[in-house]
């Protein structure tokens, strides 16, 4: 053991490595399978978009830790084409593409 570290660290690590060892094991210590109720299911169905939403939402409202305080920010404009041509046309390609129109220019050009 180095000088810089101490005990607790050391301690704290291996208390770690046994909490991940055992909540990623809990499943297979048992022979039967565990069932999985109905709701749960119907929760995870939702659990991909809510862990989108809740990196790409502070991405587009955000700078610096901070709301964005203009209305001249490229990634405004960007998220709303994105969303009037995903209400018209429903297509997540066509959603990106058009986001993607109206931000580059404001960014690029105008500097946004």
């Amino acid at each position: 053991m180095q000088s810089d570290t101490d005990l607790w660290t050391v301690i704290t690590i291996f208390a770690m490595v046994a909490c991940t060892v055992v909540t990623r094991s809990f499943f297979f210590i048992s022979s039967k399978p565990w069932p999985m109720p109905s709701w749960l299911k119907r929760g995870l169905n939702y659990a991909p978009i809510a862990a989108l939403a809740s990196v790409i939402i502070p991405e587009m409202v955000m700078s610096q830790g901070q709301l964005i305080g203009t209305w001249q920010d490229a990634r405004l404009f960007a998220v709303l084409a994105g969303v009037a041509w995903y209400h018209f046309k429903r297509g997540i390609f066509g959603t990106i593409v058009c986001g993607m129109a109206a931000y580059l220019p404001l960014h690029v050009g105008l500097g946004w």
